[in-house]
């Protein structure tokens, strides 16, 4: 039997329809290259939102706090509205991230785009937070103010600089600045359950404060969750840049000395 053998054009020219390897795989390099740009511009665009949507929460949170001391009903209204915001990056953040995960992105990048929704979905709460405490701060206009409203500005500077140190760990990639802010929760929960006592041992010597002191406890709750937040923030940094879990960890798990070096 006579082997078949492929002849070609004399000059050892390809048929027409018949690539060359080569071609083929310049043509898969110069997509994967594309794929990769669109992918790390996409990653910036996830950052840069996220960013936006911690300076909307935080001036949200320091406005409703501002709009308590002044007594001032149109500025707790403005932080009410401009919660819209805040929810409506939460969704883009969301949407852009999914679109990066059909890629099947590994390691980091799929690190910081699943992380990357878990920050907007604390932000969108910070966001609630604000609008409950501009809520209250309506209801509280109403009647002459407590001495302990004083108190609420000091919980709001512990709690709200928290939310845009995590931010700035996850930015600058710094797991250990993440690290070092986690144990300052404790103060906020300090001071939260020290106005919290105050105001339970008021409403017992005088009834008629009794709706003042609940709404004021309902403030300080919600600044509390804020610190909360925050730490949130911060453990899903190092998680993100480490690759460790130190959810519902003890508080020196979360030590910087603690932290062993990333493989």
């Amino acid at each position: 039997m006579v082997a078949h053998r492929t002849e070609y054009p004399v000059g050892n020219e390809r048929p027409v329809g018949l690539e060359s390897p080569y071609v083929r795989l310049a043509r898969l390099e110069t997509k994967v290259t594309a794929v990769a740009a669109e992918t790390s511009t996409e990653l910036s665009v996830l950052k840069e939102k996220l960013l936006t949507m911690a300076g909307y929460a935080e001036t949200a949170v320091n406005r409703a706090v501002k709009a308590l001391i002044r007594r001032d009903d149109d500025m707790a209204r403005r932080t009410r509205e401009e919660d819209e915001l805040i929810d409506a990056l939460e969704l883009e953040i969301d949407q852009i991230a999914l679109k990066l995960l059909e890629r099947r992105p590994k390691g980091i990048d799929l690190r910081f785009i699943t992380m990357a929704m878990k920050i907007s979905s604390n932000l969108e709460r910070v966001g609630d937070e604000a609008t409950t405490i501009s809520r209250r701060v309506l209801e509280l206009s109403q009647e002459p103010q407590l001495p302990q409203a004083e108190e609420v500005p000091r919980m709001a500077a512990l709690a709200v600089p928290m939310l845009k140190e995590a931010l700035d760990a996850f930015v600058q990639g710094d797991p250990v600045r993440a690290r070092l802010l986690i144990p300052r929760d404790q103060q906020v929960d300090a001071v939260n359950a020290k106005l919290q006592a105050e105001l339970a041992a008021l409403m017992a010597r005088r009834p008629s404060a009794i709706s003042r002191c609940l709404n004021l406890m309902v403030i300080c709750k919600s600044l509390e969750r804020v610190g909360d937040h925050a730490t949130n923030v911060a453990e899903e940094v190092v998680y993100l840049y480490e690759g460790q879990d130190i959810r519902h960890s003890e508080p020196s798990a979360a030590s910087p000395d603690s932290t062993p070096r990333p493989k």
